[in-house]
């Protein structure tokens, strides 16, 4: 039997190191792609080059703007995708605070300061409690760095004219796993429950003394929840017991 893929789709100023916990676990019994998001300033390129270096089917697990990505692929073409897992990510468009924030990075960023961009963002990435955790501080860093500033000129871009995709959500049909950290930063109860009130029988699961970055943060339970979640839901699988099932967390 042909292994599944798993294409994992990340967010801004991220690189595929902050999957690194669950390519580990995972590995073994799946094929792993990750999701090239640096090189193209719409949400709609991201998805269309995710696409086009996938198989022709595959599980999608996405993160943050890796989300918005998301919503974009089960736009495009929902057929291919065999299940979805959103992790800490958001379905309307920027609002004008959040658009604020961004020009502000921008102005940060042409003025060769994309370090404090970086150090600005480390407080709603991380709860309190982990932000003096030096290897996970570090490690955040090292993304961030790894990024570049150029990267992240174009993901904001992206970001910045996407869609809402609120009103797309209830045409996504595949089993959908919601994953949130109880002390995200950036996504809030109110962004998880218009997910789950719009794609039909989406399971939630909050992730305690947990921040945005549940791959991290979390690594033993993000793994638990994603290997239940792709055994019961690869190919073959009886997916007859996911209808009418509610929200848990």
């Amino acid at each position: 039997m042909a292994r599944a893929t798993v294409v994992f789709a990340s967010g801004q100023l991220l690189t595929d190191d902050v999957w690194a916990p669950q390519v580990e676990a995972l590995a073994q019994d799946y094929d792993v792609i990750f999701a090239d998001h640096g090189r193209d300033d719409t949400i709609a390129g991201m998805a269309a080059r995710l696409l086009a270096g996938a198989p022709d089917q595959f599980h999608l697990i996405a993160h943050a703007m890796g989300g918005f990505t998301a919503f974009e692929v089960m736009r495009q073409a929902p057929q291919r995708v065999l299940s979805l897992v959103l992790i800490a990510t958001l379905a309307p468009n920027d609002g004008p605070a959040q658009t604020e924030r961004r020009q502000g990075y921008l102005r940060l960023v042409e003025a060769g300061r994309f370090d404090q961009v970086v150090e600005e963002r480390v407080p709603i990435l991380l709860p309190p409690d982990r932000r003096g955790e030096g290897p996970l501080l570090a490690r955040v860093r090292q993304m961030a760095s790894d990024t570049g500033a150029e990267r992240f000129l174009v993901q904001q871009r992206a970001i910045m004219s996407r869609i809402d995709s609120r009103p797309s959500l209830a045409a996504i049909k595949v089993p959908t796993l919601v994953i949130r950290g109880a002390q995200d930063g950036i996504t809030t109860q109110t962004h998880q429950d218009e997910i789950l009130a719009g794609i039909p029988h989406a399971r939630f699961v909050e992730i305690p003394a947990c921040g945005h970055l549940p791959t991290l943060e979390a690594p033993d339970e993000t793994n638990r929840l994603l290997r239940d979640w792709l055994a019961e839901n690869s190919a073959g699988a009886d997916r007859s017991g996911l209808t009418g099932v509610g929200n848990s967390g």
